[in-house]
Parts: structure tokens; C-alpha cells; sequence
């Protein structure tokens, strides 16, 4: 698989902006649960008051507050009378936007500097307590209990006098060593408390503090509630441009990398010699060229969310948790993590064998379907459709049982799945109810809590449903680098050699010998013959003599496995394989043609070739009759494999676009089998005016195509068991005449000999 993602190089600059936006949409993803708590504990629990040390402060609350504290100087210093002259722009602003425009007596509201976050959250660390102990000493109950306590120990004399005043007036007037035996007290109490508790105790209180210094408190609730919904409105279009900038790149770098791959196998596919095509199967290799880069494609669009994306978010998901929310429910992501893993593991382990052989039957089925297309007319003849159509059946059906397997464990995974996730909600819930009954968090951490369970679990989802797309890509991408890293048999050296300009269309057969690479035996056996130029160079023999073979040597379909084989003077193994089939016109026992034009299929070795050259070569072929009473003539459309012209009609235009090609050596490898022996004999004898001064290289099954040949070889279970001309043969080759005779009967072969 890691093979496959190099591709990833040809769309690098994609791949970084991907990883960047990604990290940019997770960093947001994680903020925004954090701003549902703080619009709740903040905005709606605490009246938008965001910090313990309060902006503004009235003079008599100041001064109750500075009563309890032992930084009396610090605290003051971070403040300043809102009459002041030298007030900060902050200060002013704070002013015009908060204190009622009825509150005139700004000489008794203290206004909080211009701070920084690391100050502001030290001067709350040091007001807390003194806050807190203020507005408890302020409760009516407990005022009322610390009065009655003081009052037992004075003197009579100052009984009556302390009866008709308020505590904190009492406090004032007290010794200090009394005022800090009731501040530690106090304070025991406050730190029994928890953080969260004591933190929103204090807030509670300075919402008071607010209100006795003249605060519009809803005006900073609406805007604190403004503020933040604006932000999560920004964060939340951050995260959507980054997903859909995602998702547009995602798609263009899968796609691209498919299209790599289908380059890189088809380039690989077009160097393979006709030993690896028979390996690897033409349904096979149209298979991976499609469904298994397909495969790829469909997992590199889901990939980089997975590798980045959600990692990212279950690690943050639970570094937040654990840093910001109460860790006592933290349990319960382990828990929903734990689920997961199990569910999908077991099903990974009951799918994994079936990804691996959905791959093979879809090979399977392709090479069935092209079997059965390929012989309809077979099939037809011998009344076989029923036979086929259960041959067929059978893969289908292992198909889609293979396929219905999967997608049942695949449709079972999501329900169990989402049953997971709404009981961990409701057991986060049920936990953290009895948390906030119990005043150990609060219900916007409890909230964002929630929220970051769903980002945990929903990113190690993510992770568990690629580990289940994972396998058959993987077998896909085995597949594709298999084709990719298979070295051709047939390969140029390093250093090659260039034709002999001296020997030009000369062909050595220096005792060949060639066996298919699975065989036992030897199909060809010390071949030795030269063909020369301007002269014919038939070969003959039974069926499975080795005929074809011979020629499909010289282009290098095959190398020789041995002896040597020379092509102007060269051994083709020493030639560059473009070189080489440059100087050769190959027409195959099978025509084959491509979809397009009569006009393309003839100029496909040179689009560039002019008309009056396509037109000779038709005629030369015999294909101008047919050609000509056709209504576009050469511009008449040729569908896929030519299978709307007959196989006269293919083989002519086959044997057209060699003589087109004007090449130093024409070889025919049965290729007038489909001809009635009047347009073989117009052909052969305009052909031999066209290849006076080239090399013609012919194999034939029928013996008039060959009668006048300036040489045949005749062949016997791959070898050579005669070599003459045809009178020659006749006379002196056992084989050759056995051959003729059962073709022509004597008399017709010596009224042929006499007569040509």
C-alpha cells in the first residue's frame, strides 16, 4: 500500500494543503465545545462575568473586600476611581458601556485597568477568597449568627451600641487579631469548597458587587452571549471551508493518483511480451486497471481525514477532557473507546478473508463474461446458452454472496455502532447530572464534555471503518504494484546496437530454439534459414508445426531461448525493440482492427500519411472494391475489433496498413486465410511488385499462396524437414508433398507448375 502512496508526489503541493487545512479544521472542531460550556457556565449561569476580579466595584465593596485580604496594596493598584483623571482608554470605554447613564457619582465606582489575561487571572486568584468571605459575612443567616457571637464577648457598654449596627460595620471596628481569627475560619470553609464551586460562588457574588456599583449586568450578559455566538458563527466557517476545501482536494488528489495509476499500468502493460499478458490474463488486467484502481480512489478520499483528521481530534478530544472538564468521568471515553474497538474487530476478523477474494471473483466473472461475449456465435451453433448462462450463474452467485457477506457486517456495524455512542450520551449525562446535583461541575462542562466524547469517539470511528476499507485496497494495491513491478522478459540493453545499413532486410535464423517459459520440451529446434531482400520466404507445416512461432520471433513477441537471431545483420536481442519493429510491417493470423475510420486503421503508423499512399496500399491490399461502395468510403466507421466488416474485408485492411507502413520486411503470418483464391492471387501479385526490393516472409496453410515463394520452409513438430522452392520440395520433401497433395490434387499441381 505505502508503494501505491508514493504516487502522492505528483500531487504534493495538494497533499501539504490538505494536511494544513485539515489540522486547521481539528484545532477549530476542539474550540468550539469549549464555547458552548463558556456561553452556559458564563454567559447563562454567570450573567456574562468571564473573571473573579470585577471591572467595576463600589467604593463600600472595595473596602469590605480589602478587609479581608492581605494584598491590600496589589489589589488597589490594579484599580482606579472612575472620576479619575488619569484614566486608560479601556477604563473610559468599560465606563461609557456599562455604568447606568443614571449613575452620576463615579467617585465612589472603582473601574479595573487595562490588564492582561495572566493579570487579570492573578487578581482573581487573590480576590477569591476575600469575595467569597465578603458576600458570605453579607448572607442574613449567617450575619446574624457571627453577631450574636460577638456580641456575647464584648462588654455590656458596647452591646447596645453594636445591636443597631451591620456585621461589617462591627468588623471594622473590631481588633485585627479578631477580624483574622473569622478570616481563617472563613476561609477553612472555603477551601472545603470545590475549584469549579468556589469559582462560580465568586462570580455569583461580584454580579452583586455589579449591581451595587451602578452595572448594566443584562447588557454584559447579551453582549458576553453576542460575542461568543459570534465567535462559534467564525469558528464554524473555518471548519466548513476547510472541510469543503478538503473535500475538493481530497477528490482531485485521489483522482489524480488514480490516473496515475491506470498511466502507470497501462505504459508497464504495453512493454509486456506476450509472456506476461498470458500470465497475468486480459480479464485480469482490465481488472485491475479499473475496479483496483478504483479501489485505491475511493480510499484516498476518505484517507486523509483518517491519518490527520482523526488522530488529531481523539488525542486533543481527550487532552481537553482531561484538562479543562472534571476528570472523574473520564471512565467513560475509555468505555465507548473500548466498545468500538471490540465491535469492529470483530467484524475486521469475520470480513478480512472475504475482502481478499471479492478481488479474484470479480477476475473471475470478467473472464467469464469476456469468454461468453467472445464465443456468442459458438455458443449459438451448439445451442450451449443454457450451459453458459449456469457457468455464468455460478460466478454471479459466489460474487454476490462474497459481496452480501461483507455489506451485512458492514449494515450491522453502523446500528451497533450509533447504540454505542447515544448510551454513552445518556450515560454522561446520568453520571454528570449527579456531578452538578452535587455541585462538583457544571452543567457547560458537562455539556462540552458531551460534545467532546462524540469528537472522540466519532474520530477512533472514523479510524475502525477505514481499517475496514482498508483490506480490500490493500489487496487492490498488492495487485496494482504486482503489474507495476513486473519486469518484462522482453527488454532493451542498456547499450544497444544500430542496424547495418549494409545488410538491410536481411533475416538469420542461426539455429533457434524456443520454449514457452512453463514448458517441458522444446517447441522450436535448431531453426537455421535467411531470408532475404527481395525475395519471398514462405513457411509451411501442419497445424502446430511451429509456424507462427517462428515469426512472432522476429519482432521480439518472443526472444529465442536459443541460438541466435539476426535482423540486418544484428541480433534482435542486441536491437532496440523500437528500432526494430520500425523496419518490420507484422500482419497477424488474426486481423485486428480499432475503432475509428477505414482512414485511421490503414495510417496507423503515421497519422501524418498522405492519402494518395493510404489509397495504394487499399489497392495493393484488394480492399478498394469494398472501400469505395461504402457511402463515407474511407471515412466509414470501423466499430470496436471490427466487427462490422467480414473477416475478408479485416484481413485486407490489416494487410493495407502494413504495406502502408513501408517497411524493409513484410511479414504474413497466415494472413490470407480468409481470402477466395481470386483475390489472393490479385493480391499476391500486386504485393510482389510492392516488395521487389524487401523481404516477404510468409506463412501459409494453403499451398497456391505459396507456389511461386523464392524459398519455403517446411516445418515438422518444430523443425525444419525441408527448404527449397516448390518444384524443388515437390520432388525431393516427403512432408511438402504429403502437404500439397492432400490440398491440390497432381494434376492441378503440375498444370500450376507448367503453368506459373
Amino acid at each position: 500500500m505505502l508503494k501505491v502512496l508514493k504516487n502522492l508526489k505528483y500531487s504534493l503541493f495538494s497533499v501539504i494543503t490538505i494536511v494544513i487545512l485539515l489540522c486547521i479544521q481539528a484545532a477549530v472542531d476542539l474550540e468550539l465545545p469549549n464555547y458552548t460550556s463558556k456561553i452556559v457556565n458564563n454567559g447563562i449561569q454567570s450573567s456574562g462575568i468571564e473573571n473573579v476580579a470585577p471591572d467595576f466595584i463600589s467604593k463600600e465593596d472595595f473596602e469590605t473586600i480589602l478587609l479581608f485580604s492581605d494584598n491590600d496594596d496589589e489589589i488597589l493598584s490594579k484599580y482606579s476611581l472612575a472620576n479619575s483623571d488619569d484614566l486608560d482608554n479601556h477604563q473610559e470605554r468599560l465606563i461609557d458601556s456599562y455604568l447606568n447613564e443614571n449613575n452620576n457619582n463615579l467617585e465612589e465606582v472603582y473601574v479595573i485597568k487595562d490588564l492582561n489575561q495572566e493579570e487579570i487571572d492573578k487578581l482573581s486568584e487573590i480576590m477569591l477568597k476575600p469575595i467569597i468571605v465578603s458576600q458570605m459575612l453579607q448572607n442574613e443567616e449567617m450575619s446574624s449568627n457571627i453577631k450574636q457571637q460577638i456580641l456575647t464577648n464584648v462588654p455590656d457598654s458596647q452591646k447596645e451600641l453594636f445591636e443597631n449596627m451591620e456585621l461589617i460595620d462591627i468588623l471594622k471596628k473590631m481588633p485585627e487579631e479578631q477580624i483574622e481569627k473569622l478570616i481563617q475560619k472563613s476561609s477553612e470553609q472555603v477551601d472545603q469548597m470545590q475549584d469549579t464551586i468556589k469559582e462560580q460562588t465568586a462570580i455569583a457574588f461580584v454580579k452583586n458587587i455589579y449591581s451595587n456599583a451602578g452595572v448594566d449586568t443584562d447588557k454584559i450578559q447579551m453582549n458576553y452571549i453576542f460575542t461568543s455566538g459570534l465567535k462559534m458563527l467564525g469558528l464554524a466557517l473555518i471548519s466548513m471551508f476547510s472541510a469543503v476545501t478538503i473535500m475538493l482536494l481530497s477528490s482531485r488528489v485521489a483522482a489524480k493518483l488514480a490516473k496515475t495509476l491506470r498511466d502507470k499500468i497501462f505504459n508497464k502493460v504495453l512493454s509486456f511480451s506476450n509472456k506476461e499478458i498470458r500470465e497475468f490474463s486480459t480479464a485480469s488486467l482490465i481488472t485491475r486497471t479499473t475496479n483496483d484502481v478504483q479501489q485505491i480512489q475511493q480510499l484516498m478520499s476518505m484517507l486523509f481525514r483518517v491519518v490527520v483528521y482523526a488522530p488529531i481530534v481523539g488525542i486533543g478530544g481527550i487532552l481537553k477532557v482531561l484538562s479543562q472538564s472534571d476528570n472523574s468521568m473520564a471512565w467513560i471515553i475509555g468505555l465507548a473507546v473500548i466498545s468500538i474497538f471490540i465491535i469492529v474487530g470483530t467484524l475486521f476478523a469475520l470480513t478480512m478473508p472475504r475482502f481478499k477474494k471479492l478481488q479474484d471473483l470479480i477476475d473471475k466473472l470478467n473472464k467469464v463474461s469476456r469468454e461468453i461475449l467472445t464465443g456468442l456465435p459458438v455458443i449459438r451453433a451448439f445451442n450451449t446458452e443454457k450451459k453458459e448462462e449456469e457457468r455464468f450463474n455460478n460466478v454471479n452467485i459466489d460474487l454476490t454472496k462474497a459481496n452480501i457477506f461483507v455489506n451485512r457486517a458492514m449494515s450491522a456495524m453502523m446500528p451497533m455502532l450509533m447504540l454505542i455512542m447515544n448510551c454513552i450520551s445518556v450515560l454522561i449525562i446520568w453520571v454528570g447530572g449527579h456531578n452538578v446535583d452535587a455541585g462538583i461541575m457544571q452543567v457547560g462542562d458537562m455539556l462540552a464534555f458531551i460534545q467532546y466524547t462524540m469528537q472522540i469517539v466519532m474520530s477512533f470511528l472514523m479510524i475502525s471503518l477505514i481499517s475496514i476499507m482498508l483490506p480490500r485496497a490493500s489487496v487492490s494495491a498488492n495487485r496494482i504494484m504486482e503489474i507495476i513491478e513486473t519486469e518484462p522478459s522482453i527488454k532493451d540493453k542498456e547499450t544497444t546496437k544500430k542496424l547495418d545499413e549494409n545488410k538491410k532486410g536481411l533475416v538469420e535464423f542461426r539455429n533457434v530454439s524456443f520454449r514457452y517459459p512453463d514448458a517441458d520440451t522444446e517447441i522450436l529446434e535448431d531453426i537455421t534459414f535467411t531470408a532475404e531482400p527481395g525475395k519471398t520466404t514462405a513457411i509451411i507445416g501442419s497445424t502446430g508445426s511451429g509456424k507462427s512461432t517462428v515469426v512472432n520471433l522476429i519482432p521480439r513477441f518472443y526472444d529465442v531461448t536459443g541460438g541466435d537471431l539476426l535482423v540486418d545483420g544484428v541480433n534482435v536481442k542486441d536491437l532496440s525493440q523500437k528500432d526494430l519493429r520500425s523496419i518490420i510491417g507484422f500482419v497477424p493470423q488474426k486481423g485486428i482492427l480499432f475503432s475509428g475510420t477505414i482512414e485511421s486503421n490503414i495510417k496507423y503508423s503515421d497519422e501524418k500519411m498522405s492519402d494518395e499512399k493510404m489509397i495504394e496500399a487499399a489497392e495493393i491490399a484488394q480492399a478498394t472494391e469494398f472501400i469505395e461502395g461504402k457511402n463515407d468510403k474511407y471515412k466509414s466507421e470501423i466499430a470496436q475489433g471490427g466487427n462490422n466488416v467480414s473477416g475478408g474485408q479485416k484481413q485486407r485492411l490489416s494487410i493495407a496498413r502494413a504495406i502502408a507502413k513501408d517497411p524493409e520486411i513484410f511479414v504474413f503470418d497466415d494472413s490470407f486465410s480468409a481470402l477466395d483464391f481470386k483475390t489472393d492471387s490479385a493480391l499476391r501479385e500486386a504485393l510482389a511488385k510492392r516488395t521487389k526490393n524487401k523481404t516477404c516472409i510468409i506463412v501459409a496453410q494453403r499451398i497456391s499462396t505459396i507456389l511461386n515463394a523464392d524459398q519455403i520452409i517446411v516445418l515438422d513438430d518444430g523443425k525444419v524437414v525441408g527448404k527449397g522452392t516448390h518444384e524443388e520440395l515437390m520432388k525431393n520433401n516427403e512432408t511438402y508433398r504429403e502437404i500439397a497433395l492432400s490440398q491440390l490434387s497432381e494434376q492441378e499441381l503440375n498444370k500450376k507448375e507448367g503453368g506459373e
